[in-house]
């Protein structure tokens, strides 16, 4: 992994981003925002599962007037993604919103933008510049396409950086300086090499993410692909994962990215095999029960279940705890080590007693 980009640190509500902080993990609700009580009841579960900072969409003046009692009663920053009406921006902030999302593409003009910075600035709120690439400006949507297909890609990321370019610079010019940017495609490779652009024109926060990924398991592949290229090149302060999905497991898969570079941990890790000719038993389901009953676990803890009695407890060595099981019985081991024998029905149990033993 190369050495992490150093950006400058913004300050969304008490959660730091950039700046050498961990890198926190995103989502965005899926409620109406009007409708405070089920927005609530869904940012209440995203906090269970360690979501550091939540969206809301604000797209009317109901949504932006029901910021105000959403924060009241919840405990992580809220952010407020506003496209088209800058209005609806200002309204935004005041009902105290934490950050801000416009996108350039579709905010109006360079005074609109300025009204809302000045704004923004007297709260000390802070702005992020998203730019996607399905809504830039005419005339950059325009010159891409006049590239040839096989050039369509570069030309897009390209675009997308001009695009943050030029409204980064309008803040600037403005005096405003707690920036956060995105440059997000539904391509992979498109994505990649926007944010690598972007990373050596300015110190800025990045928000990273493949926009528009897809359903939970194709989203959470394209997601670790894109993602996992530029957290291993040192690139990116927060990160969140689009799914097409409950925004409960865009967080489960942000933290399992993170972990799986290192880089940040919470909750356990189930590791299991892939199952062979000498597993006997039910592995699929022993594993799904597992993860049902060590699901509120916020310790940092690797959780293995093996199929096999001979060769589980050494396979996961480095698991703090496991099952391996066989016909009728299995082991519970500890460090690679067998610790007893359990019957074949008690497994899932004796396991998710364990874990709650060895964290609580």
């Amino acid at each position: 992994m190369l050495k992490r980009r150093q950006s400058k640190r913004v300050l969304i509500g008490e959660v730091p981003v950039g700046g050498g902080a961990p890198i926190s993990v995103q989502s965005m609700t899926k409620t109406r925002t009007d409708d405070v009580g089920a927005t609530v009841a869904q940012i209440k579960r995203l906090e269970e599962v360690g979501c550091d900072i939540i969206r809301c969409a604000v797209p009317d003046a109901a949504a932006a007037a029901a910021l105000r009692e959403i924060k009241e009663r919840v405990r992580i920053p809220v952010v407020a993604d506003v496209h088209f009406r800058h209005e609806l921006a200002l309204m935004a902030l005041e009902s105290g919103a934490d950050a801000l999302r416009i996108n350039p593409g579709n905010i109006g003009s360079r005074a609109r933008i300025e009204e809302v910075a000045g704004a923004a600035l007297e709260r000390g709120v802070p702005i992020r510049v998203g730019v996607n690439s399905g809504s830039l400006e005419k005339e950059l949507r325009e010159q891409v396409e006049q590239v040839s297909e096989s050039e369509r890609s570069g030309a897009v990321a390209n675009a997308m950086v001009e695009s943050a370019r030029i409204h980064i610079s309008i803040l600037e010019e403005l005096g405003f300086n707690d920036i956060l940017v995105s440059l997000k495609s539904s391509d992979v490779q498109t994505t990649v090499e926007a944010y690598r652009l972007i990373a050596q024109e300015c110190e800025y926060p990045l928000h990273i993410g493949v926009t528009e990924a897809g359903s939970v398991l194709a989203g959470a592949v394209k997601s670790a692909v894109g993602l996992g290229i530029l957290l291993n090149e040192g690139l990116g302060d927060t990160i969140r994962v689009s799914l097409t999905g409950p925004p409960e497991d865009e967080v489960r898969v942000g933290y399992m990215i993170l972990r799986a570079l290192g880089l940040r941990e919470r909750g356990p890790e189930v590791i299991s095999c892939p199952t062979c000719g000498r597993c006997q038993i039910d592995l699929v389901s022993l594993v799904e029960e597992v993860e049902r009953g060590i699901a509120g676990v916020t310790d940092a803890v690797k959780v293995a279940v093996m199929g096999c009695v001979v060769n589980g407890p050494g396979e996961a060595r480095d698991a703090d705890v496991g099952i391996a099981g066989g016909k009728g019985s299995g082991v519970l081991f500890k460090s690679g080590s067998v610790v007893r024998k359990v019957q074949e029905d008690k497994l899932a149990e004796t396991l998710i007693a364990e874990v709650r033993r060895m964290t609580e």
